[in-house]
Parts: C-alpha cells; structure tokens; sequence
C-alpha cells in the first residue's frame, strides 16, 4: 500500500468518526446514535445551553455505565469556562449478558443521560479545589458515593425527568437478567423509586407556595 493511499485511508477514517458527531448546538457535541436522547434530556437543564458538554461513547468505563467529568484541561479555569464530558460505556456486561448502549431503551438512555447531566449541575455549582476534593472523597468512600449519586438524582427529578429516572431504575431493578450485586449496588448509592416520588411530592408543594 502507497504512503498516498495510507494517508488517504487516515484521512477518511478522521472525516467519518467526526461526521458521527452531531453538534447540537455551539456547545453541545454528540454522537448520531444517541442525538434524540441527548437532546430530550438536555432540554429539561436550560441553565446548561451555554455549557460545553461532550458526549463521548468510549469502550469500558470501570464499574459504570456512564460518568461525567469536568475536562482536565479546564478542571482550573472559572465556573463559567468550564467545559464537561459524559462517557458512556459501549456496551454493559451485566451477570453474562451484554447489553449494547445502542439498543437500550429509549426512555432508559434519557433517564440515565438526565442523572449524569445532573452531575454536571452540581459540578457547576463547586469550585476547582472542591472538585478535586470530591473526586478524592467519591473515590475513597461510599458514604460520599452515596451523596453524590443521590445529589445528581434529585436535580434530575427537580427538573422533571423524574418520569425517565423511575423508568431507569425499574429497567435495572426488575430485569431478572441483571446481576443482584448490581441492584444491590443501585439500592445502596441511589435514590429509590419511593424517595424519588417523595422528592416529586415536596417540590410540587414547594412550588405551589411560591
């Protein structure tokens, strides 16, 4: 093979991995597969429009499905010039079963966009030192795990994606093909069907009295 036609070949695999993204807007890159659900989820956080969010789908993320981060490279910078990425696992082995991102429900993948995008408002709301004091503590305790997973539920809820996270946690909690170790681990770090109602409850009542 000629170094043209290497270069050519290059050239060609770089034009299509960038046409799979889908920018949504100036700040919003996504990958076509995912495009509808991202935008669904997206538009229940206005506050985030001007927010550059990168959803990137990548091989294996670590005892996950998906995680978002702020960008190392603007880890420092103002809140305001903060830029965040979402990883989302091409595919779950869950027990011995593989299911791929690609074929999750719809309504699931907006559930499970909707919590990481509330990570990314409680992310917005720290400091530069607070952030790398949460990711020490996220990564050192459960007690903080759990705190954290809650916290991104709960602005999920408050921003009326409560219908998509109930439907999520359903889809993990009684799907007889997913490991009891992970719906334990669901059980433990992340609000309940129940308290997510409850949440509903007080914040439709809190919203009624203003």
């Amino acid at each position: 093979m000629s170094i043209l036609h290497t270069a050519i070949l290059k050239f060609l695999n770089i034009f299509l991995f960038f046409m799979a993204l889908i920018q949504i807007n100036a700040q919003q890159t996504v990958p076509e597969t995912i495009r509808e659900e991202a935008e669904i989820a997206l538009s229940h956080y206005p506050e985030l429009k001007d927010t550059p969010i990168v959803f990137k789908i990548i091989k294996n993320i670590k005892k996950s499905t998906m995680r978002a981060q702020p960008k190392v490279n603007t880890l420092f910078k103002s809140k305001k010039k903060r830029a965040y990425v979402i990883l989302i696992s091409e595919k779950i082995k869950i027990s011995e079963k593989v299911f791929y991102t690609k074929d999750v429900p719809k309504d699931i993948m907006i559930g499970w966009l909707g919590h990481e995008l509330g990570h990314v408002i409680d992310y917005s709301k720290r400091s530069s030192l607070n952030l790398v004091w949460f990711g020490l503590k996220y990564y050192f305790s459960g007690s903080y795990i759990k705190e954290a997973e809650r916290a991104a539920d709960t602005y999920a809820v408050t921003h009326g994606m409560h219908d998509y996270i109930l439907q999520t946690k359903r889809f993990i909690l009684e799907n007889a093909d997913i490991d009891e170790k992970y719906k334990e681990r669901i059980r433990r770090y992340y609000l309940s069907p129940d308290e997510i109602m409850e949440i509903v409850k007080e914040y439709e009542a809190s919203k009624q009295t203003e």
